[in-house]
């Protein structure tokens, strides 16, 4: 993957993903690991957004789930767009999506990962302002998360144009690759540039999200009146948001770190970033159907109701009903379930049924002296 960079240029870095390379291992491997991280990535975050939609339905929504939906819909995009683009790359090892694919391939993948940091920094406004009884009382779409997501995209669409700018293909040999140069005379301001984008988009975003949440979950345990429900919910997106520092931090400073003027970092380490963040994507619906209660409740609903629909032909099988998101599903209702598979004889029932409503007249009783020595 060597490539001497032009005289003309600051900096020289692939678009797309890490073309050129000679290893055939890495060539078969990386595709199967990004389909893999693909598929279930983007299965979990449906499951999401199918039990955030139930509970707006049943109205037991509140202002943090819609922007927990908001981020599983910003993952499931990154798997679904960005990923199988990087697959094909590594796979072909040359560009072969045609020039506005390589113009604008990296310029969308940065807009979503810029827009879900700053959908998380949104939160904490979000959980600043609901009270205890937010998942419990109807939910009514307020106007300012509309106008926060919208501001939110317009910014992460704007801070990554210099990646559509720079970005090009180039003949190399036979083949065609898409790369990112930036010429000399505006690496000044670039440079400049380079700088403030990871520190305003990723570093002070993460940095806030994690103390903000770290400090409202040590007053959620030792002064709020129900501790147990809301160190739970900031509990998940104090892990939400650590994840996502942890995980985007390689790609974030291979990125710096080439388009700085420094020599190339290791490719297994640019491989590395890369697999790093969409596993992000992946590991997002796995925390919150762990951790958020209201979640793994939805999800334990959407069971039961597909189990449910397989059984609809055995009649002695009757499924428990559910209330509300499904959330009251419990082992009550499982016994209750499972009870009801149970046969009862009628005869029997008859039996000891007109055995306890006997009563035993006077005239018709045997034994009538041993009531008269009980009287005396």
């Amino acid at each position: 993957m060597d490539i001497d960079r032009p005289a003309n240029v600051s900096f020289f870095d692939f678009v797309g993903g890490v073309q050129l390379l000679q290893r055939e291992d890495i060539r078969t491997a990386m595709p199967v690991i990004l389909i893999g991280i693909c598929v279930s990535g983007a299965v979990g975050n449906l499951l999401v957004l199918l039990i955030f939609i139930r509970d707006f339905r049943n109205g037991l929504g509140s202002e943090v789930k819609a922007l927990l939906a908001s981020v599983a819909s910003t993952d499931l995009v990154i798997l679904l767009l960005c990923a199988p683009v990087r697959a094909i790359t590594y796979y072909k090892q040359t560009w072969t999506l045609g020039s506005f694919m390589c113009n604008t391939t990296d310029w969308f993948q940065h807009s979503c990962v810029v827009a879900k940091t700053l959908i998380l920094v949104v939160t904490t406004r979000a959980k600043h302002t609901l009270d205890s009884s937010i998942d419990t009382r109807p939910f009514h779409s307020p106007t300012w998360i509309h106008g926060a997501l919208a501001f939110i995209w317009i910014v992460s669409m704007m801070f990554p144009i210099p990646q559509m700018l720079f970005a090009s293909l180039l003949l190399y040999g036979r083949d065609t690759i898409c790369v990112s140069e930036m010429p000399v005379c505006a690496s000044d301001f670039m440079k400049l540039f380079y700088k403030i984008y990871p520190t305003a988009t990723f570093v002070v975003p993460v940095t806030f999200c994690i103390a903000y949440y770290t400090k409202t979950l040590h007053t959620a345990v030792n002064h709020a009146p129900s501790p147990q429900h809301q160190s739970k919910v900031i509990l998940v997106l104090l892990c939400l948001s650590s994840a996502l520092g942890l995980m985007l931090l390689p790609e974030w400073g291979t990125f710096t770190w080439i388009r700085l003027g420094y020599n190339n970092p290791p490719v297994g380490l640019i491989i590395f970033a890369q697999v790093l963040l969409y596993a992000c994507s992946s590991i997002s619906p796995v925390i919150l159907m762990t951790m958020y209660d209201d979640v793994r409740q939805g999800l334990i609903a959407i069971w039961f109701i597909a189990t449910c629909r397989g059984s609809k032909h055995v009649p002695s099988i009757k499924c428990p009903k559910t209330e509300g998101n499904g959330a009251e599903v419990g082992v009550n209702d499982i016994a209750n379930a499972v009870s009801q598979e149970e046969k009862t004889f009628p005869d029997v029932e008859h039996f000891w049924t007109g055995r306890r409503n006997t009563h035993i007249e006077e005239e018709q009783d045997p034994v009538p002296w041993e009531r008269e020595e009980k009287m005396l």
